[in-house]
């Protein structure tokens, strides 16, 4: 009996360990502005709600495995919470295109989008380069390189 409590609490020790990884691997492959928040700051929700790029508010924010995001409201918040997968960026709010042309992190514009099949893909745009553009022309190649590009990252 003791061995199997034993090696209970060993698993439990190791399982908290590994959760701890994975934040920490999540935060160092995520795309996080300067403050440490994901998509500078805008709320991941707003994209799907309004189809609008909103900043998210100082005082409402939460955290999802490591990577904090803000939102306008506590309703937005609160359907984050209920189911972060739905709306957290593609290829950890890097630039879609750089992930499909290069296998790059790229920086992205938090205001440069496109919602495809219910998910969230941010873009590079500056200096006369739309990056968005880009990926519309050959979204279906370019999604399937940065599909498997990405699985790099997070291995």
């Amino acid at each position: 009996m003791k061995s199997i409590i034993s090696t209970l609490a060993l698993l439990v020790l190791l399982s908290c360990q590994l959760f701890g990884q994975s934040a920490d691997v999540r935060r160092k492959q995520f795309n996080l502005s300067k403050s440490g928040l994901a998509i500078d700051g805008y709320d991941p929700v707003a994209y799907f709600i309004s189809n609008k790029a909103i900043e998210g508010r100082k005082d409402i924010s939460t955290a999802y495995d490591g990577v904090t995001y803000r939102f306008a409201n506590t309703q937005n918040r609160d359907a984050f919470a209920a189911n972060p997968a739905k709306y957290e960026p593609q290829y950890g709010g890097w630039c879609a295109y750089a992930m499909g042309a290069k296998g790059e992190k790229v920086e992205v514009d938090p205001e440069t989008f496109k919602i495809v099949n219910g998910k969230l893909y941010l873009f590079y745009n500056s200096f006369f380069n739309n990056t968005l553009k880009s990926w519309n022309k050959d979204e279906s190649r370019l999604k399937s390189n940065a599909d498997q590009s990405w699985t790099k990252f997070i291995r």
